[in-house]
């Protein structure tokens, strides 16, 4: 496969994948041909509670990314399945990070369609932190998933990575807020929670912050599992408030994730990651 000639790396830290728009496959497609497989990839995509399926579907919508490079939908969906394969589906770290690692990879495939932002790249003076103002609500899909596979990888990989990714995580979140702050069942407001709760001391960690974002995200979205989850895991933990962290985590094991049904693979994901965070509070509290 032919790529165009910007190759944009990270200015920082350990890298991974590149900021480009790859060129269609030598043999050509028609439209048509290129629908049919996107409606293949679409249908397994909803049955992407079985890993085996997602898997496929990620297989599919890569062949069809192959066919125009510049469909934000497929990039975006490439980015989403490769995070949730991490998160919702491996269980062992080396899997995670591969498939995180994956998804910031497609990730910058994706934010790289928007061409002021790659623009204000190659000029050299500027980073991602400070060219994410270039991006649109286009762009919102890839870069809150390509914002939360970086934030979860660095902190999987270690503090010094986590550090070196902070501005660029922070400005894409940023970013998101500004542009479509509900999105994702208020995923920016999510993120400062446990962004707040998940800092080191001396790097701004602010639980009374955290707890005000979290507070913002359940209310304004109180079926969505996953506000309840890294509120018990993140805040309730580090201020030792196990009578919140089992409230919280209770409350989602006695919902039904039908509630909503777009996610349901989501839902039910953070409904095992609850059950496992109650299994094991002896590792968070003192008593």
């Amino acid at each position: 496969m032919r790529v165009l000639p910007l190759l944009l790396l990270l200015a920082c830290g350990k890298q991974i994948g590149t900021y480009q728009v790859e060129a269609p496959a030598a043999a050509a497609t028609t439209a048509d041909q290129k629908s049919a497989l996107k409606a293949e990839a679409d249908g397994l995509w909803n049955e992407r509670g079985d890993k085996a399926k997602l898997q496929a579907a990620l297989v599919k919508y890569e062949q069809v990314y192959t066919m125009d490079a510049t469909d934000r939908e497929v990039a975006g969906r490439l980015v989403r399945g490769w995070y949730f394969l991490g998160d919702g589906h491996e269980l062992e770290k080396d899997a995670k990070l591969s498939a995180w690692s994956t998804s910031i990879e497609w990730g910058k495939k994706c934010l790289a369609i928007n061409t002021e932002f790659t623009g204000l790249l190659a000029k050299g003076d500027e980073d991602e932190a400070s060219a994410a103002r270039a991006f649109t609500k286009d762009d919102v899909p890839c870069l809150y998933w390509t914002s939360s596979a970086l934030g979860k990888w660095a902190k999987l990989t270690g503090l010094t990575t986590t550090l070196k990714h902070l501005p660029t995580v922070k400005a894409y979140m940023t970013r998101v807020g500004e542009l479509e702050p509900t999105y994702y069942y208020s995923g920016p407001d999510r993120y400062w929670g446990v962004f707040y709760a998940a800092l080191p001391s001396f790097a701004g960690q602010d639980l009374t912050k955290s707890k005000e974002y979290f507070d913002k995200a359940i209310s304004a979205q109180p079926d969505f599992f996953g506000n309840r989850v890294l509120f018990a895991e993140n805040w309730a933990t580090k201020t030792q408030n196990k009578a919140d962290f089992e409230a919280a985590l209770n409350g989602v094991l006695a919902a039904s994730p039908t509630v909503l049904p777009d996610i349901l693979p989501e839902m039910e994901s953070e409904q095992r990651k609850a059950k496992v965070l109650l299994e094991n509070k002896g590792n968070y509290f003192a008593d």
